[in-house]
């Protein structure tokens, strides 16, 4: 009761008039305490004098605060400034006190104001001393009232550097949770066995099982600025090893006000284990390309849609167009622009498949830019449904690929996957034959310039393996697996979105813009580290079910095709694939005779068909196989 009536009590801020009140006490006790050093702790002076002095002191105190300002500050939140002020305050005051009694020696208006000058130096020192350790003592106090014994959590901070002192001090002013830093982790050898704030420095060796249930360890926060991705992995896979939960610090640029907050520090997020650095692109002719342009997005109710929608909104587009034919994704996004604020754009639930319907579209709203996001893509799914695939990834792109040149279209930007590389399915051949037909139509067309680009799997897209492993976990698992070894690429849906509005600006058209995406990441190693950063056990807690490849599914994905290389643009993460030749004309028949007998056709002529126009296609775990040991 006592601890909570005083934490009550001190949660308020304080007064500043009670914090001049209390500034202006502590001056007078250090006055005191001046005569008193001075005359070697002892009486041996006239105390009625001192006495007399007093009031001046009080006058001039409560003028120096009162004109520096420095009882504003909030004292259970003191920092270097408010010390900083309160020693220019105290400063003032002994400039104004020895200038008062300077003037007094000349005029003498008041005998009892002869105060020695050892005594107004001796005054200036205590005063500072005093005033400053006040709010210190205060705030420590402070902090101890609010701390909950029973919730302490103990932490490592991995990094000894600026950061990494930083992160102490934000968890030290922390006052909703209690840290106890048991120590800091460094790799720098000659910070080994030092220590911060009496805090030891410790190598990264020193921190075994042992050590961890030694010291209760909770968790490790890692502190160190622009952490490469490569060593951020090795780091958060040992604690994953030691069972401990691990938490990082964000980038200087996220911190609030340039200052970091304890509430600030996040876990790690899948996306931070990619083991690649990030792609950035900040190209000012994108902004260029978009402003005051009519914009059409295709499938802009999907993940790299959307997304695509997002970030044209940041630019001064003269209208966006959306359109996609899943009505409530739709309005849902159309309701999220609304709340920003967000008004050059028109939401139209309609389907490229429907050629009428677009062709309306374009002839109303007269776009100039068209990024093509319109697909499906789940490999189970559309090796059971050859019919729908080509319908949407093949027709539904010949569609409005045929119209933009018919409209003049500026640009014509595609996305496409590395699942059209080598496809073993049929979503990826579909997506192959789309590729081929922008390249035929994009030799042809004078006015409008085509561009694909090709990435690898986006995190927390719709039906990705995330999000997939995230409704598992809490559903207590167990999470499924395809195959141990089945590898993937993988990037953010921002990085995707930012390479699309890129590949809308760049080249002659008819190029393929491929990510140098690092390494392939393994499905099973994905799976272990999400379960562990859900603060649970593998295999003890969730454990993880090999189910065997799906049907079309192959271990790895490509980013090239056979025949295919690449040469460099000015970003050296963005590439562009040199396609094989192909037989324009030969293709662009083909595909236009699909498109018009498409309806006579069953399930086995059309894989039979996207075989003769894909050679490089080889069906995997699937029933269309038999087709392969036919030809």
């Amino acid at each position: 009761m006592i601890k909570r009536f005083f934490f009550k009590t001190l949660n308020k801020y304080a007064s500043k008039w009670i914090v001049l009140s209390i500034d202006v006490l502590l001056v007078i006790l250090s006055f005191f305490i001046a005569y008193f050093i001075r005359f070697n702790i002892s009486f041996d002076f006239d105390f009625y004098k001192l006495l007399h002095q007093i009031p001046f002191v009080i006058v001039l105190a409560f003028t120096s605060f009162m004109f520096v300002g420095s009882y504003k500050g909030i004292i259970r939140h003191t920092g270097i400034r408010d010390a900083f002020n309160v020693f220019v305050g105290s400063t003032f005051l002994g400039l104004l006190l020895s200038i008062l009694v300077a003037f007094n020696s000349v005029f003498v208006f008041f005998e009892d104001l002869a105060i020695p000058k050892s005594i107004i130096a001796i005054n200036y020192l205590v005063t500072t001393f005093v005033l400053i350790l006040s709010r210190f003592i205060f705030k420590a106090f402070y902090e101890l009232l609010s701390t909950d014994i029973e919730t302490v959590h103990n932490v490592l901070i991995y990094g000894a550097g600026d950061s990494g002192i930083i992160t102490f001090s934000a968890l030290n002013r922390d006052t909703k949770n209690s840290y106890d830093v048991i120590g800091f982790i460094d790799d720098n050898k000659s910070k080994v066995g030092k220590k911060i704030d009496r805090v030891k420095i410790l190598s990264p060796d020193a921190i075994t099982k042992g050590f961890i249930q030694k010291n209760d360890v909770d968790e490790v926060i890692i502190s160190i600025q622009n952490i490469k991705p490569n060593r951020l992995l090795s780091i958060t896979d040992k604690f994953i090893d030691l069972d401990v939960e691990v938490k990082i610090v964000p980038p200087l640029t996220k911190w609030i006000d340039g200052d970091l907050q304890a509430n600030q520090i996040r876990q790690i997020k899948i996306e931070d284990l990619l083991d690649r650095a990030p792609i950035i692109i900040d190209n000012p002719i994108v902004q260029r390309e978009v402003n005051h342009k009519v914009v059409l997005v295709s499938g802009a109710a999907g993940s790299i849609g959307s997304e695509i929608s997002r970030q044209l909104c940041s630019y001064n587009c003269k209208l966006i167009v959306l359109i996609d034919q899943a009505e409530s994704p739709l309005y849902d996004l159309q309701q999220e622009l609304i709340q920003k604020g967000i008004t050059n754009f028109v939401a139209i639930v309609s389907d490229v498949r429907d050629r009428f319907k677009i062709e309306r579209i374009f002839k109303k709203y007269k776009p100039q830019r068209v990024f093509h996001a319109a697909a499906y893509k789940h490999v189970p799914l559309m090796e059971k449904s050859p019919y729908e695939a080509i319908k949407v990834n093949v027709l539904g792109t010949k569609n409005l690929a045929d119209l933009s040149i018919g409209n003049n279209i500026e640009r014509f930007v595609m996305v496409s996957t590395d699942k059209a590389v080598n496809p073993t399915n049929v979503m990826g051949a579909s997506k192959r034959i789309a590729e081929l037909y922008i390249s035929c139509v994009s030799k042809k067309s004078k006015n409008t310039k085509f561009t694909t680009t090709r990435f690898g799997n986006v995190l927390g897209s719709n039906g990705s393996v995330i999000p997939l492993f995230k409704r598992q976990i809490e559903n207590g698992g167990p999470l499924t697996v395809t195959h141990e070894k089945i590898t993937r690429y993988f990037m953010t849906i921002p990085e995707a979105c930012s390479l699309v509005l890129e590949a809308g600006t760049m080249g002659k058209g008819g190029e393929i813009y491929i990510f140098d995406m690092g390494k392939s990441v393994k499905i099973f190693e994905i799976a272990k580290r999400m379960i562990h950063l859900s603060g649970l056990k593998y295999p003890e807690d969730i454990d993880i079910n090999i189910t065997g490849l799906r049907p079309g599914e192959k271990l790895f994905e490509e980013l090239l095709a056979n025949g295919e290389n690449t040469t460099k643009t000015y970003h050296e993460k963005i590439m562009i694939a040199k396609n094989q030749e192909i037989a324009v004309t030969h293709v662009q028949e083909k595909i236009n005779h699909l498109s018009m007998n498409f309806s006579k056709l069953n399930n086995r002529d059309l894989v039979k068909f996207m075989k003769e126009l894909v050679p490089e296609y080889v069906s995997n775990n699937s029933e269309f196989e038999i087709l392969d040991k036919v030809s």
